[in-house]
């Protein structure tokens, strides 16, 4: 009789990272889908930009969606992907000259996101779910 090994439990910390990043991809598609519709407002030569930026915009945000799937099972390559989603968001947030209460507390829950995902319980999981996996 051998012995499987049992996948890691999710801790709550992982599971609320997870939600977030569900939570994000799905409003991306959704702002998406609505730059997409918006190009009907704007001048003939721009409708090519801004359909070409709501696509890319809702792909994005089921890109999002699927690396959130990939964090809930403990995918490294998930977790770095959404790292360096996140650094770059955080970068882009920072660089902007004017700073609302919105994009400051946007700022602080995704370097909590970061935080969470590499310090332990996160980073435990995710070693575990490496070992438990099938070869």
């Amino acid at each position: 009789m051998s012995a499987v090994a049992q996948p890691p439990r999710r801790p709550v910390v992982v599971t609320i990272v997870v939600a977030l990043v569900y939570l994000v991809g799905f409003f991306d598609a959704g702002i998406g889908i609505l730059v997409l519709l918006s190009r009907y407002r704007v001048p003939d030569d721009q409708v090519l930009t801004v359909s070409l930026l709501g696509a890319g915009i809702i792909l994005f945000g089921l890109l999002a969606v699927a690396v959130a799937g990939g964090v809930a099972h403990g995918s490294r390559l998930s977790r770095m992907l959404v790292t360096i989603y996140l650094t770059l968001h955080v970068m882009t947030i920072a660089s902007e000259p004017d700073w609302t209460w919105w994009s400051l507390a946007t700022l602080a829950l995704e370097i909590a996101v970061v935080v969470v995902l590499w310090t332990p319980p996160a980073t435990h999981y995710f070693r575990a779910a490496a070992l438990a996996a099938p070869v």
